[in-house]
């Protein structure tokens, strides 16, 4: 199981547009820095602004983070780009053949059981914030210098 890059591109891209704030922020910019194409990072912008997350400024260009950082959760961004609301990390083959006892009674036995992990996960990801990256890619960047 593996959650798509979408999610570390865009917590990437918050850290970006956080450490860069002495230019316009630019998919092209983000694309160079990720090591993608601009257009993922335009489509994660459109996402990322669906959510309330950040603007993307019109005519002088740019993006510009909504909230404070220690208010935008990695469960915030997940959802963003990741999932619909309502969408279950895992998901579930939809036809068990009914005919046979382990089909018949199989999400008997893990729907409870995905669902504990789903919601230990999502815990985890609301308990980071995009406060602890900007804190962490200062200590690094000035373990660099």
């Amino acid at each position: 199981m593996q959650i798509s890059s979408r999610f570390t591109m865009a917590i990437h891209m918050f850290a970006c547009i956080d450490t860069f704030t002495d230019q316009k922020m630019t998919s092209d910019f983000m694309a160079g820095s990720i090591g993608t194409n601009p257009v993922i990072i335009r489509k994660l912008l459109q996402q990322l602004k669906a959510a309330g997350l950040i603007k993307v400024l019109r005519g002088t260009g740019g993006v510009v983070i909504t909230k404070p950082l220690d208010e935008i959760t990695f469960l915030d961004i997940y959802r963003a780009v990741e999932c619909t609301p309502d969408e279950e990390l895992f998901h579930f083959h939809e036809n068990p053949n009914q005919k046979c006892p382990v089909g018949r009674n199989i999400h008997h036995v893990l729907d409870d059981k995905l669902a504990r992990v789903q919601e230990a996960m999502e815990r985890e990801l609301a308990a980071i914030t995009l406060a602890d990256v900007k804190k962490d890619t200062e200590l690094w960047i000035s373990k660099e210098q």
